[in-house]
């Protein structure tokens, strides 16, 4: 027998299509910072921390759509979280790369 309060109920289907709508509009907004990254290798002003701590909030965004049981939130923290990884990834190979091309010359 279950006590305490409701389990929640799904959002109606136009709402999680509106959410997801958002969440894949939203990955677009990091496509010219990817671009940067990974094609120009540009990587100046970006800051890993910022980046750290937009990851962690999305991690609890993602726990928090999961425990509501929401699957437009649920996909868009995911994609968005793996676009932040690309970035982040992109950076970290570009700086690496620097690094060793500056050791090289020394």
């Amino acid at each position: 027998m279950w006590v305490g309060p409701a389990p929640m109920a799904m959002a109606e289907p136009w709402i999680e299509a509106i959410g997801l709508l958002a969440g894949v509009i939203g990955i677009f907004a990091w496509i010219p910072q990817i671009i940067q990254v990974w094609v120009h290798k540009r990587h100046d002003g970006i800051s890993l921390t910022t980046f750290a701590v937009v990851s962690f909030a999305l991690t609890l965004w993602l726990v928090y759509g999961i425990l509501v049981d929401s699957f437009a939130m649920i996909a868009a923290n995911i994609m968005t979280l793996s676009v932040i990884g690309a970035v982040i990834l992109g950076v970290l190979r570009v700086r690496k790369s620097e690094v060793q091309t500056e050791e090289a010359h020394l």
